[in-house]
């Protein structure tokens, strides 16, 4: 019986260095309002948005990652599949899990969420000018909070 089975990853960049908990750029501060696994996401999320983590690298373990973090490894775990689901990474089972092609994905879940904005701020009969005022205390929210 043949099994289905993904590609192998493409090679990495030359002289790009092997993806390992060593090499992975990933503090956790245990006074941040982000619980651990939240900021394990974000930062891989970020490094492979740009560039930092190519397209095809493998990842480390969900045990190599947790280790070297001091987490439980459900807690790298959690971060896995949420970066999963976002499509920053894709898991080939047993194979490991690896950095997908995130920039595309993202824009487009982007483009997507702001044209369902778009469209649901016409309908409530918000004027330009209110559905992007709505829009910026969002953003601001969001990216500074507290200010």
């Amino acid at each position: 019986m043949r099994q289905n089975r993904a590609p192998d990853p493409p090679p990495p960049a030359p002289g790009a260095p092997a993806v390992s908990p060593q090499n992975l750029k990933i503090s956790i501060d245990p006074a941040a309002a982000d619980a651990p696994f939240e900021q394990v996401r974000a930062q891989i999320a970020d490094q492979a948005r740009d560039g930092r983590l190519p397209v095809g690298h493998k990842l480390p373990t969900v045990r190599g990652l947790a280790e070297e973090l001091g987490l439980a490894a459900n807690t790298v775990a959690k971060s896995y599949r949420a970066l999963e689901a976002d499509g920053v990474i894709e898991t080939r089972g047993r194979n490991g899990s690896f950095i997908a092609a995130v920039g595309d994905a993202a824009d487009k879940e982007a483009a997507e969420a702001a044209a369902d904005y778009a469209r649901r701020a016409h309908r409530l009969g918000l004027d330009r000018r209110a559905a992007l005022a709505a829009v910026e205390e969002a953003l601001r929210a969001t990216y500074e909070p507290g200010t």
